[in-house]
């Protein structure tokens, strides 16, 4: 089992942790890891895009001029794709992005994700993150104490002020070892979990 450092809020080494391997010490997965970044970015899609076909636009029922004799080409309406307000050939229509992955997909590709922060030293363990009150500044000092920028901070628990303190920050986000996904992880540059939250992750994915 690995080990690593536990850090107060104030940058300072006040003891160590030791991982499980079966949740942090996998060899990542690349293809399970892309294929979960894949449907967690095509999930996010509306698929509300829409635009008329030749059929759906109005008017243009009439022929605009005889098939012969006149020195033009043929049509057959104004509303063909080849005129000023025509339809649109092979037009978007609402669609549903959805990709799936099963329950030992996600689980494994989420491991992965965690055992490659690990691995390249871009896992950082807090004893514990509580604030008395709402402040971004303090959680500024935090990050400054830990020379991270860029990062993901897991909580074990909904604790509003420090993920409202930390709100404003760009490029830090706060979330829940019920929340954390790969793309996050591997979106940011460091991924900061408090102590419990470690514990709890490895209580679920073990």
């Amino acid at each position: 089992m690995a080990n690593v450092s536990v850090y107060n809020i104030e940058g300072s080494e006040v003891g160590t942790m030791e991982l499980n391997d079966s949740v942090f010490g996998i060899e990542p997965n690349e293809h399970l890891l892309h294929m979960a970044v894949t449907a967690q970015l095509a999930n996010k899609r509306q698929g509300t895009q829409k635009a008329k076909t030749r059929s759906e636009v109005s008017g243009g029922g009439r022929k605009p001029w005889r098939q012969k004799g006149t020195g033009h080409a043929r049509q057959g309406s104004t509303r063909s794709p080849q005129w000023t307000g025509g339809g649109v050939v092979f037009a978007p229509v609402p669609r549903d992005y959805t990709i799936r992955l099963n329950k030992k997909e996600k689980r494994l590709a989420l491991k992965s994700a965690l055992s490659a922060a690990v691995k390249e030293d871009k896992f950082l363990v807090l004893d514990e993150i509580k604030f008395d009150e709402i402040k971004t500044k303090k959680f500024q000092g935090v990050l400054d104490a830990l020379e991270v920028n860029k990062a993901i901070v897991i909580l074990d628990e909904n604790d509003k002020n420090v993920i409202l303190s930390a709100r404003n920050i760009k490029d830090v986000i706060t979330t829940q070892v019920n929340t954390i996904n790969v793309y996050d992880i591997l979106k940011y540059n460091t991924v900061v979990a408090t102590k419990a939250a470690v514990e709890k992750i490895q209580e679920v994915y073990a």
